[in-house]
């Protein structure tokens, strides 16, 4: 069954909240340093990495697309030197499911994230793994069995398949991970580019290195802002990122799929609520 894009585009605001609270809460970070990790970017790559096992720094880099050179570097392998992959990932796990237990109160026990649960754990669990190393890598993971634990791990396979899909059309137009920095930057509004918070801190020759060829290529105008074709640029970029996150949702019927759609609502309303502004 073929579903329209807006599928994929419609459940990603729903199912997107969920993984974001590996990065906005706080009971993540403390499960990650209750392993012995004392800064944020240690516990951040030993656990995003942890299904990978213990790749060299090149592989984590090259799956995680969006780093400056060297960057990987600094944490991969040092952390295995902490933690084991098996138990990085268990903390992360187990952090979120905290953080989604805290801020969704009375939802956690209803039968509907149950049944939300269960349908997101059937659509993560039936995409094709092929080209798509970040996924496979979560798939090959037991999916658990408490319910909060399962929403969150389906949400988490589902953020990652539809990153690996993102790379691939990032790929398609040429775009390199610091430069798909600059366009989400000017897209959502933070100007100049050089000042959003993943990448500001990186070296102001590279950033003058990485504006001066997209200027180049006519995505950016002088004053350093998305031109129509920088525009047309990302919107393909998100189209077919669109596109390619839709498998996971071919395996539910339509009323499946509505049913899914209402059941996260609330829970994406909660999160979104609770999020830091």
């Amino acid at each position: 069954m073929q579903h329209p894009a807006p599928v994929a585009r419609r459940l990603y605001d729903l199912v997107e909240p969920i993984g974001l609270v590996n990065f906005v809460a706080e009971e993540p970070n403390e499960a990650m340093a209750e392993l012995g990790f004392s800064n944020y970017w240690d516990g951040y790559f030993a656990g995003r990495s942890a299904p990978l096992g213990r790749v060299p720094a090149e592989v984590v880099h090259s799956t995680f697309y969006n780093f400056a050179d060297g960057e990987v570097a600094r944490h991969i392998p040092k952390v295995w030197e902490t933690t084991t992959p098996e138990a990085a990932h268990a903390a992360r796990e187990r952090g979120c499911v905290a953080a989604l237990r805290r801020i969704l109160g009375d939802l956690v026990e209803t039968p509907g994230l149950a049944r939300a649960a269960e349908l997101l754990a059937e659509a993560s669990t039936s995409a094709p793994t092929e080209g798509r190393a970040m996924y496979a890598g979560l798939r090959a993971l037991p999916v658990p069995e408490e319910p909060v634990a399962r929403l969150w791990h389906a949400a988490n396979m589902l953020r990652e398949h539809r990153g690996d899909g993102h790379i691939a059309a990032l790929l398609s137009e040429g775009i390199g991970g610091i430069e798909a920095h600059v366009l989400a930057a000017l897209a959502g509004g933070v100007y100049p580019a050089e000042s959003f918070g993943r990448i500001h801190h990186l070296p102001k020759e590279r950033l003058a290195e990485v504006m001066a060829g997209l200027r180049a290529r006519g995505i950016l105008d002088d004053s350093g802002r998305l031109t129509d074709a920088g525009c047309a640029v990302k919107g393909r970029v998100e189209s077919l990122t669109d596109a390619l996150a839709e498998a996971p949702y071919e395996t539910l019927e339509p009323e499946e799929l509505d049913e899914l759609v209402a059941l996260l609502e609330p829970i994406a309303d909660a999160l979104s609520a609770a999020a830091p502004e």
